[in-house]
């Protein structure tokens, strides 16, 4: 009698029920720890037959550590289409492997072709420049050098011309023709100077048409980086290491909204419970936990690893149509131990009933 009297609390029976909505009574005779469960949760009979008033229940899911990963089309890919799926559901992988190809690619490749052929005219261009100002430099140089000598020779003959002049031997005519000719060799000469200052700096890659060359080098360089960069758009590849769980897209399609395919961390498996408010001061870091679920055929065992910090509405709702779906709920994290984790690994978002053994003298305090 007093274990039918037990379990019909548990299980609270439609009768029963409408009997706590019409009182407004707890089970448990009013105690701070009812042990009744919410209806729409149906503990496994060994589970049942071991239940204690302390524990704790909760709907709960498992999932990989850090919850699923959705796998996206880079950023700025547009409107490219899925070219190529590299991965099937289950293998492993790790950050930052190409797991799928979009159909942009070649476009994107030949940007990066055309840029790399920009460059290497711009590399030529600016070998053609250094060696032309360097040959004009020196031109400049000799011409100066020129100048200078038919200056230095002109003054001489002027100097004749007036000596002579002077002596009554040459003309005036002569006079003025070699004082013309000193004062024609003196404006070359300043050409020539003139010329040689557009040189100002000793080298050759500080002279102003080799400086426009290497920026526009430089510019090249930087289209060539951006047309590789965008040719990384064409790749979509695993922002993390675990297992492909889902793939959502096929060759040919458009990525969909909710990314190509999903991926987490299944080597650790994780459980994320939802405990009624009332209940959630019972629960403290470090108490085990016991999950079940009959797609399983087994529990899971794990420990409390984090405590939510907000109160939220219940979002893992069973099957019955009548279930509290505005109950209020903190979410707790468990940490399944390492047998549980590889077994949990094929279940990913299977639902679980959570039971908390708040009683447990290995528990954290809180």
């Amino acid at each position: 009698m007093f274990s039918g009297a037990v379990l019909g609390m548990y299980f609270q029976p439609p009768g029963l029920q409408k009997f706590y909505a019409l009182t407004g009574l707890q089970p448990g005779g009013g105690s701070a720890s009812p042990i009744a469960i919410p209806p729409e949760i149906m503990l496994p009979k060994d589970m049942a037959e071991t239940m204690r008033a302390s524990d704790v229940l909760g709907l709960a899911r498992l999932l990989p550590r850090g919850d699923m990963s959705t796998v996206a089309p880079p950023y700025g890919a547009g409107d490219a289409r899925v070219a190529e799926i590299l991965v099937a559901e289950g293998d492993l992988v790790s950050k930052g492997s190409i797991v799928a190809r979009l159909d942009n690619e070649a476009q994107l490749r030949s940007s990066a072709f055309l840029a790399e052929a920009n460059l290497a005219v711009r590399k030529a261009s600016l070998v053609q420049t250094r060696a032309a100002v360097d040959n004009s430099r020196n031109e400049a140089q000799a011409g100066l050098a020129q100048a200078r000598s038919v200056a230095a020779e002109t003054a001489m003959a002027l100097s004749r011309a007036e000596q002579l002049s002077g002596q009554g031997v040459a003309t005036k005519a002569a006079l003025d023709a070699a004082r013309a000719a000193d004062l024609q060799a003196i404006a070359l000469v300043a050409r020539a100077e003139a010329t040689l200052a557009r040189f100002t700096a000793a080298e050759v890659d500080e002279q102003p048409d080799v400086l426009v060359a290497i920026r526009n080098l430089e510019a090249s360089q930087a289209e060539l980086t951006r047309a590789r960069n965008d040719l990384i758009r064409a790749a979509v590849v695993a922002p993390i290491d675990g297992t492909i769980l889902n793939i959502h897209a096929s060759p040919g399609q458009k990525p969909p909204a909710e990314g190509i395919m999903e991926m987490g961390n299944t080597r650790q498996m994780m459980a994320e419970a939802e405990i009624y408010q009332d209940r959630i001061v019972m629960v403290a870091k470090g108490q085990p936990v016991e999950l079940a679920a009959a797609a399983l055929g087994r529990t899971l065992q794990g420990r409390v690893v984090s405590i939510g910090l907000t109160v939220g509405r219940q979002g893992l709702l069973a099957d019955d149509t009548a279930a509290n779906t505005d109950a209020r709920v903190v979410r707790v994290m468990v940490e399944l131990d390492e047998p549980s984790s590889a077994i949990a690994a094929r279940f990913t978002n299977l639902e679980v009933i959570a039971r908390i053994d708040t009683n447990s003298k290995s528990a954290a305090q809180p």
